[in-house]
């Protein structure tokens, strides 16, 4: 449990159920920063003095955490601003790399479902000349592997498949997609953001040849999040202009966030086993309520194959808007990831739904410290909003 987070009552109104989004800085986290941002405030790259030397020495640290985690060298770890710097890092700095090795551009493979933080970066690559595919998902949003099996080509260099959809929660097979990747030599890269702390075994995160994180979805800061990588694999930077990570991401390091990222990697290994049975539990009585109270509510997604604090489903008969503006008051929820530029999910699209039902739909998901008196109270609410909706 996370001692500095406000406790929810049932009066306590809205409800948060959009953890997926963003958390809260664990106080563990905030204590372990504290110090680094006015007695250590050295910089770690200036070694000719002691204030420095420390700040170096605690980003070490730091980095063998993260890198004895995923069982690789901490040179290996590449910190970045986010998720979505490491996924365009790893994907436009990988492809043209293998594209100069080459001498001519490849073929590259993803899923309709992706994050945009992956879909933007290969259809830049796509217009500078690199082969796209995009996969089409299953209905419940999983990946058919005979789909990629077809859609791999002798110049296909990578792959970009995520453990954990950051909208429906689905999860992919990824031990059978990095097994393909190897037996074919194509690099095989994942956004780990929303599976990292919340899946229980860590085979899902031995495959990849590049994972990608964010610490604010583990309860950690805002700003910070790292590339993890083969390494086999060669990358071009994106930017210049200082020698800081290996020459791969120049920059003054952030010490207070990169202490802060290590310290929630650390929590979110912590009690892992246990808190997502709980968490899966409470999932399960949500939906069971809900469905309880409308029946025809559609589920999207695989339930079994997905993330234990996490439930999307589409209302129908309803206004989207209306949907949301009545809730508001009651549930902190979405309708997909924050970051759709207010547009219909492309991943309900691309499981079917139309324009209307996608607007029409809610991810709920689920906090380490949601209650069932919070579950209980917000399908009650949810009901409520649907009913009258409805009437």
């Amino acid at each position: 449990m996370l001692s500095n987070l406000k406790k929810q009552t049932a009066e306590n109104f809205p409800i948060h159920l959009d953890f997926q989004a963003t958390t809260p800085c664990a106080c563990e986290v905030i204590e372990a920063m504290a110090p680094f941002w006015s007695d250590q405030w050295g910089n770690a790259s200036s070694k000719q003095h002691r204030e420095g030397l420390k700040a170096a020495a605690a980003v070490n640290l730091a980095r063998e955490k993260l890198a004895s985690w995923f069982n690789v060298n901490p040179k290996q770890i590449i910190f970045t601003s986010g998720a979505t710097e490491a996924n365009n890092l790893a994907l436009l700095g990988h492809a043209r790399a293998k594209a100069k090795l080459l001498k001519k551009k490849g073929h590259l493979i993803t899923l309709r479902t992706e994050h945009h933080a992956v879909l933007d970066p290969m259809r830049q690559l796509q217009a500078e000349g690199f082969e796209l595919t995009e996969i089409q998902p299953e209905p419940d949003g999983l990946l058919k592997l005979d789909k990629l099996i077809q859609a791999c080509k002798k110049e296909t260099l990578i792959v970009s498949i995520m453990v954990a959809n950051n909208e429906i929660g689905v999860i992919q097979n990824t031990q059978e997609i990095a097994e393909i990747c190897q037996k074919k030599g194509i690099t095989f890269h994942s956004d780990i953001s929303q599976a990292f702390g919340n899946l229980k075994t860590h085979s899902h995160f031995s495959g990849p040849d590049l994972m990608c994180l964010s610490a604010h979805k583990i309860y950690g800061p805002k700003g910070i999040g790292a590339l993890v990588m083969n390494q086999e694999i060669i990358l071009e930077p994106l930017h210049w202009g200082g020698g800081q990570e290996n020459g791969i991401r120049p920059g003054t390091l952030p010490v207070p966030l990169i202490i802060g990222l290590a310290k929630a990697a650390e929590l979110a290994m912590s009690g892992l086993n246990e808190r997502s049975n709980r968490l899966k539990m409470l999932r399960n009585q949500l939906w069971e309520n809900l469905k309880r109270g409308t029946p025809d509510l559609l589920l999207n997604g695989c339930l079994e194959n997905r993330l234990p604090n996490n439930l999307n489903f589409t209302v129908t008969g309803v206004s989207g808007s209306q949907l949301h503006r009545a809730l508001r008051r009651f549930v902190s929820c979405s309708s997909g990831s924050a970051c759709t530029r207010g547009l219909p999910s492309h991943v309900l699209i691309a499981l079917g739904r139309t324009k209307k039902e996608a607007e029409a739909s809610l991810r709920l998901s689920l906090g380490r410290d949601t209650t069932l008196e919070e579950i209980n109270r917000a399908s009650m609410e949810i009901s409520k909003v649907i009913y009258e909706l409805r009437n």
